[in-house]
């Protein structure tokens, strides 16, 4: 085997978090990879006419003046349709113990989205088999929504079952910054051995470099993108795109760059948003990539920059709230707060009036809930008000219940807001639904 020749260039300067290279300002560029010694990987952070400043990927322990630097150029990854059912780190090597083979083709990490002028519109509407999914907030193929959580209210439990239940050819998932317990745990019991086999699964736990953490989220997208080339239809879930912000401050800090006062560098923005553009509708001869980006957000608050960011960006946005979990209904979606950019256009006439009537009634509900549950309201004072408590436990229930078939859920939905006989308006909307399609 030949090996290819490399430029070498020497370690001139150390700190904590940086290391600066001298005699590869000539060939280095922002983003490309070193391997200091024999054997630590870096990142190109800066060049200027002193040499080029890099970030150790791991501990520097043990580095010292004049130790060789290599370049390997820039970052990337020879994804293989083999890859489905496996487990990979940010670097395309196996954590399963088993062989992995590369593809033909190299992807770069860092890569530009298809020509605006040349995507196509959002597709259909997608089954995802979860009823408030398939009726109140649709998903549509080659969409991007956001997940909007805080800590333990079932994200990555929401987030499996869209891998194991919601139309794709493809799944890849995004686990960035995770417990090293949970990569486990979610690979082999929460998205178990169905949900796998369709699926390449990127895991950079929260114990590894920020380079590494910030990685994975790009190496998600670039395997996303080799299948999305072959024309096939990819759900991409991440969880979380938090834990690649402040993957990526780390890196900002290393490289000097200011910070805001909101805590996030000025690059945090556009960094996010060029790894939110990457998904969506493909161009001629492409796939589509749909996505459902979960954004961590402290006590619900979806004002912080983050989440903001995010949700400018998106198509749309699902908040998971605290309070429902503590009740014990799952998924915890607070629907008011949710909102799918896909409508209208995602449902029919009939079934935008049925999502409009829901939305009206929780809405109702949600004012007077407080009153209620205190004993103050009175029966009779508003018509509105009473059929929104007579229609609340079923709704609520339908939130959080399995779906078989997005026409089925509208009926369901559709009998819970009609007095009288739910059998009988469940037919009926299935009837005029069918026919108005």
């Amino acid at each position: 085997m030949i090996s290819p020749a490399r430029h070498v260039g020497r370690v001139a300067a150390l700190g904590r978090d940086h290391v600066v290279v001298t005699g590869l300002g000539h060939v280095a560029a922002l983003g490309d990879r070193m391997r200091l010694g024999d054997s630590l990987m870096a990142e190109v952070l800066r060049i200027d006419p002193e040499g080029c400043t890099v970030m150790p990927e791991g501990s520097g322990d043990g580095l010292r003046l004049g130790l060789p630097a290599t370049h390997l150029g820039p970052a990337t990854i020879a994804p293989h349709a083999s890859w489905l059912g496996r487990v990979i780190d940010p670097d395309g090597q196996p954590m399963d113990g088993r062989p992995l083979f590369p593809g033909l083709v190299s992807y770069p990490l860092e890569a530009s989205p298809p020509h605006p002028a040349d995507r196509r519109g959002l597709g259909a509407r997608l089954a995802t088999g979860l009823a408030v999914f398939d009726t109140i907030l649709p998903i549509v193929r080659g969409q991007r929504v956001g997940l909007f959580a805080g800590s333990g209210v079932g994200k990555s439990r929401l987030i499996a079952q869209l891998a194991q239940n919601m139309v794709a050819d493809v799944v890849v998932i995004g686990l960035i910054g995770e417990r090293g317990r949970e990569v486990r745990d979610f690979v082999a019991d929460t998205l178990g051995p169905e949900g796998l086999a369709r699926s390449v699964v990127v895991a950079a736990s929260s114990d590894r470099p920020a380079l590494t953490r910030a990685r994975a989220a790009l190496t998600m997208m670039a395997v996303a993108e080799y299948f999305r080339d072959q024309g096939r239809h990819v759900l991409v879930l991440a969880d979380s795109i938090t834990r690649f912000a402040e993957a990526q401050r780390e890196v900002a800090a290393a490289a000097g760059e200011a910070f805001g006062p909101n805590g996030f560098p000025a690059s945090m923005a556009q960094r996010v948003m060029a790894l939110a553009e990457r998904a969506g509708p493909g161009a001629a001869g492409q796939g589509d990539i749909t996505a459902v980006l979960a954004v961590l957000v402290a006590g619900s608050d979806m004002e912080g920059p983050l989440a903001d960011v995010m949700r400018g960006v998106l198509d749309g946005h699902v908040l998971l709230s605290r309070e429902i979990a503590e009740r014990g209904r799952y998924p915890a979606i607070d629907v008011l707060r949710s909102v799918s950019r896909a409508l209208p256009a995602a449902a029919t006439a009939d079934e935008n009036r049925v999502i409009a009537r829901a939305r009206q009634l929780m809405g109702a509900y949600d004012r007077a809930e407080l009153m209620v549950q205190s004993g103050l309201y009175v029966a009779g004072h508003d018509a509105l008000t009473d059929r929104a408590i007579a229609a609340w436990p079923g709704l609520d229930s339908f939130v959080s219940r399995a779906a078989c078939a997005p026409e089925d859920s509208f009926a369901q939905l559709h009998a819970l807001l009609e007095d009288g006989q739910p059998a009988a308006s469940a037919r009926s909307f299935a009837m005029t639904g069918a026919s108005s399609d």
